[in-house]
């Protein structure tokens, strides 16, 4: 298997892609640390989920956004698995507002969450990945990051702006990072993906071009399998991705 004997962490797996990239894992062979704001019927049962593959879970309530819950995500990750091999940081959050009608606590939470969440969730994997001499970080961006092709921005500018700066993160940990052989990487989905999260927030819109998050899972999978020998550095779509790797 693809990713046997690999432990990934994946931020935002209640549902969604989140779900998606935790599942995708797991049938590729590693264990798979699962969380979301809330530790309801939701997360237990992608747990469950897991668990059928035939590989280890560990299913924890975390918001990336407070300091304190990543580090125990990760002690506890440690505890359970003794090594972290892939992060994907995928949690995030978005509002429908235009500019002026945008309230600052929304603006901050946006912010927090989707920006410096995988900023937190970084700083406290990467010493483990430096002691192990690799690890791979895949930040989950949109094409909200550079330019509003989905239309009046959708979800909204803070989330465009949070994933605007994820990318530009991206770039300078794949530089700093490389020399303790970490891949970090940024892929986001040329087209909408067909999640509860899209259905919601643009309920009417035609959704004849919409995919599923099978093409994003296959370009995490092999991104996951990547330290700073192979691919890093990379900010790109799937349609890209999958093209230039033939996936």
């Amino acid at each position: 298997m693809k990713l046997s004997g690999k432990v990934a962490i994946v931020t935002g797996s209640r549902r969604g892609m989140g779900k998606a990239f935790a599942l995708g894992f797991a049938q590729a062979g590693a264990d798979v640390v699962i969380c979301g704001r809330s530790d309801d019927d939701t997360l237990q049962q992608v747990a469950k989920e897991v668990e059928a593959s035939g590989h280890g879970v560990l299913a924890l309530k975390v918001d990336v956004s407070q300091e304190a819950d990543v580090e125990n995500m990760v002690n506890k990750t440690m505890k359970k698995f003794g090594r972290i091999d892939v992060l994907v940081n995928n949690a995030g959050v978005a509002f429908h507002f235009p500019f002026q009608e945008t309230p600052l606590k929304r603006w901050l939470l946006v912010l927090n969450v989707n920006l410096t969440g995988a900023f937190l969730c970084s700083k406290y994997v990467v010493p483990i990945m430096i002691e192990q001499k690799s690890g791979s970080i895949i930040n989950i961006s949109s094409g909200s990051a550079i330019d509003n092709e989905l239309g009046p921005v959708p979800t909204g500018i803070a989330y465009g702006v949070s994933k605007a700066g994820l990318e530009r993160m991206t770039l300078g940990m794949a530089t700093e990072l490389g020399q303790y052989n970490i891949a970090v990487n940024a892929i986001k989905p040329v087209k909408p993906v067909s999640t509860e999260g899209m259905q919601y927030w643009m309920a009417e819109a035609d959704k004849s071009n919409w995919q599923t998050p099978d093409k994003m899972v296959k370009c995490a999978i092999l991104l996951a399998q990547q330290d700073a020998s192979g691919i890093t550095g990379i900010v790109c779509t799937d349609d890209e991705f999958t093209a230039w790797h033939g996936l």
